[in-house]
């Protein structure tokens, strides 16, 4: 069977004669192994300027939905926008639907807009609902993928889910709750913007889980549908803190972190451990100011790039598969902040 290649472009492209390399792909002997590796290299390299002469003229335009809090939808376009560049030759552009809270049917309403308009893919962070799973479905029936990010709809038809384990998340704050608490008698509570979303479900279910393993006495009060803003996380704790006063810790799942700072300072309480997530603006200065223990981040831009590859993929514009694979939780502390958060 001929090989996809010329004999002539791989002997080029790999320094060597004709006959060598018609010997090394026939597996004939008389040919030192460090040369046959030479050849095996020139081949793998065809292999990838194949693929950027595939990519080369191809334009992409994707839909970005997210319902989320500003400083996080503000980390994801800022990520996605510094990965662009780094996708040539092929082109890909971005359309950024963004909102802090959205109406399940205006939310359902945008998506079947972007249905009838077109695109080659929509990127989305939204409530795992009946709704958003049947206008998952109807995407994919107009052949427009879509890709879960952060947070999945498991029960649709999207391609992908990008983001970290939530559930291992959740036990990694339980885990260093359970260490920096080992000699403090105190209540921890538990903070989420919306019992909707599945990421956030799925890390209150690890962090509770690993709570019960390694510190099955403590005491956890849990506060729901903060929407994950400052104002509201802030009236909630301050209610929370005068009806438990054995609260003393707090794992934010869902965001809105300056609130909860300034209810524990109007109580005058004091907060031992403060674990967050994600890596924006307002959560770096609370990190230095020493109001946030620590915080939970991963990598956006990598996010953004297997968001990317995964898209390329499904219209056949990079080969094999391009399934992502979850993103690494790092644990960010006043000591060890990175310069910038993209």
């Amino acid at each position: 069977m001929p090989h996809r290649y010329p004999v002539r472009e791989i002997a080029r492209q790999a320094g060597v004669s004709e006959s060598t390399v018609d010997r090394v792909l026939h597996k004939r002997p008389g040919v030192r192994e460090g040369t046959v590796l030479q050849v095996e290299q020139a081949i793998a390299d065809l292999d990838r300027q194949r693929t950027q002469l595939r990519l080369s003229g191809r334009r992409f335009l994707i839909d970005l939905v997210m319902e989320t809090p500003r400083q996080f939808s503000s980390l994801a376009r800022e990520a996605l926008e510094h990965e662009l560049p780094g996708l040539r030759p092929a082109v890909m552009r971005a359309r950024f639907h963004l909102r802090e809270t959205w109406e399940t049917d205006d939310l359902i309403a945008e998506l079947d807009s972007i249905c009838r308009r077109g695109s080659h893919a929509v990127v989305l962070k939204a409530p795992d609902v009946p709704e958003v799973a049947a206008a998952i479905g109807r995407l994919t029936a107009a052949r427009i993928p879509v890709i879960t990010l952060v947070t999945d709809v498991p029960m649709s038809t999207r391609i992908a889910y990008v983001g970290m384990d939530n559930r291992a998340a959740g036990a990694t704050a339980a885990y260093l709750m359970c260490q920096w608490l080992r000699h403090v008698d105190s209540d921890v509570l538990v903070i989420t913007s919306s019992t909707m979303f599945r990421g956030e479900e799925e890390r209150e279910m690890g962090f509770r889980a690993a709570m019960r393993t390694y510190d099955p006495g403590r005491r956890i009060v849990e506060v729901s549908d903060s929407d994950g803003l400052d104002a509201t996380c802030g009236a909630l704790t301050a209610a929370t803190l005068r009806a438990h006063p054995g609260i003393g810790a707090v794992y934010s799942i869902g965001g809105g972190n300056r609130g909860i700072v300034e209810a524990f300072a109007d109580a005058d309480r004091t907060c031992e451990v403060f674990v967050g997530h994600d890596l924006g603006d307002a959560n770096r200065a609370l990190l230095r100011s020493g109001h946030l223990t620590a915080v939970l981040h991963h990598d956006l831009r990598a996010d953004m790039r297997q968001v990317a590859q995964t898209v390329m993929g499904y219209h056949g514009a990079l080969p094999g598969d391009q399934r992502p694979r979850a993103s690494g939780i790092q644990i960010i502390t006043p000591h060890n902040v990175p310069e910038y958060e993209v």
